[in-house]
């Protein structure tokens, strides 16, 4: 196993297994294949590892388009300012962007409502030969709704409790949902970037010293980071239950952005590599038309 290989394994969250989010790191300093690094050697490292990836990936989505039999679907989810959109942009950078599509969910329209919240997910999901990209997801219904178990009153759903065993069969539900789109041919890799709650102080107050950045600051997220700890028992229940064979969750640490986005980068470019993808094979007609073509051509050439 190669050290890309080593470090992917080490974020995933093992099927079957607590993801334990509580005993993971936030951040790389604390050991591990890269802990032997200060702190500018490491951002040097990541940044590296990151312009290795973000290259051999666009090598990698090309050969995904052509071969046109798989699609790959990524869920970032995280607590706010984790860095989901910089990761978004900084490992997306070298693709083609004409076979990526981003996609954010928002709160539920009217007729989505009316409709199971699986509904408006399976209609995003990417299309063979392209790779989509979850902003939040559907994760946001066994997560922010099981922080906030009132706004489940919108989706008018039969009546019953809304205890333990609800929240299992939202997971029973999604891990199928899950099976069927990578039985399919979607594969799927998940992301928790797992900030710490003194980082994300400090990028909130940097966004309000910012005349610049203040745009990009919600004072609701205030109210939702004095939920922190509820936050927290949410993401550990849904990882433990969601992590599976065909859809893993990788918890990367996002106190440090250069080495997240170096992170997310390898777990991609592995995902996709790990299909065995195969360039497309010219039949033996258009193998002649193409000489025939080439024969035209350079004919003109002579002439």
């Amino acid at each position: 196993m190669d050290r890309r290989s080593r470090i992917v394994d080490g974020l995933r969250v093992r099927p079957g297994t607590p993801a334990h989010l509580a005993g993971r790191d936030t951040c790389w300093s604390a050991g591990g294949e890269l802990g032997a690094l200060t702190a500018p050697e490491l951002d040097t490292t990541a940044r590296e590892l990151l312009r290795e990836g973000v290259s051999a990936l666009s090598d990698a989505q090309e050969l995904l388009w052509a071969s046109d039999r798989y699609a790959l679907l990524v869920v970032f989810q995280a607590m706010d300012a984790a860095g989901k959109d910089s990761a978004i942009e900084h490992v997306m950078s070298g693709v083609n962007p004409q076979g990526v599509d981003v996609v954010g969910f928002r709160k539920p329209s009217a007729e989505e409502l009316d409709h199971t919240y699986l509904w408006r997910i399976a209609k995003a999901a990417p299309e063979r030969g392209r790779i989509g990209i979850f902003n939040r997801s559907h994760y946001e219904e066994v997560i922010a709704l099981r922080v906030h178990p009132e706004w489940l009153d919108a989706q008018k759903l039969p009546a019953g409790g809304r205890g333990p065993a609800f929240w299992a069969a939202r997971h029973e539900d999604i891990n199928a949902f899950e099976r069927h789109l990578d039985r399919n041919g979607t594969k799927i890799v998940k992301f928790f970037l797992q900030v710490s709650k003194d980082e994300q102080h400090r990028r909130f107050m940097a966004r309000l010293d910012n005349p610049d950045k203040q745009w990009k600051f919600n004072a609701a997220d205030v109210a939702e980071r004095a939920l922190w700890d509820d936050y927290q028992a949410a993401y550990e229940a849904a990882l433990s239950a969601t992590s599976t064979a065909w859809a893993p969750w990788y918890v990367v640490p996002a106190d440090q952005k250069s080495v997240t986005q170096a992170l997310v980068a390898a777990v991609i470019l592995e995902a996709i590599q790990g299909l065995d993808l195969q360039w497309p094979v010219v039949s033996a007609a258009d193998h002649e038309a193409n000489l025939r073509a080439r024969r035209l051509l350079e004919a003109e050439m002579v002439g």
